[in-house]
């Protein structure tokens, strides 16, 4: 088990963005939006200098045509995709999205961060592409 956590892709990077998210949870509680979340962990972001987009156009592309287009909440230092979300599961539908995000934009890693009425949850999608 040590072997996989010290060959975790970007591990200090992503374990400063959940400290952050743990930070807003822990001053502003449960039960906000997103956007509200988001724009805490873009002040914080700024605040650390921290390089980061916020939503980052994604187009969606069929054989070199547009077909259409969605937006990541957040691209930090433009390597890791940030997904925030309320609610205290974990969907498929929003981990097949961020894993999506990262095969078109050819990133590494995304992190899925909940913020529930229990605290903060994530799990890391790896792109292995």
């Amino acid at each position: 088990m040590k072997k996989k956590i010290r060959n975790l892709i970007y591990k200090e990077d992503c374990y400063r963005i959940i400290g952050y998210c743990y930070e807003i949870y822990n001053s502003l509680g449960s039960g906000l939006c997103e956007k509200n979340y988001q724009r805490s962990l873009e002040e914080l972001l700024k605040a650390n200098n921290i390089h980061y987009q916020s939503q980052f156009y994604v187009p969606l592309r069929l054989n070199d045509k547009l077909v259409g287009k969605y937006f990541l909440d957040l691209l930090v230092d433009n390597k890791i995709a940030v997904e925030l979300k309320i609610g205290n599961h974990f969907l498929k539908k929003d981990i097949d999205q961020l894993y999506s995000y990262l095969k078109s934009n050819n990133l590494k890693l995304g992190l899925l961060i909940n913020l529930t009425s229990d605290g903060v949850k994530y799990k890391r999608i790896v792109n292995l592409t």
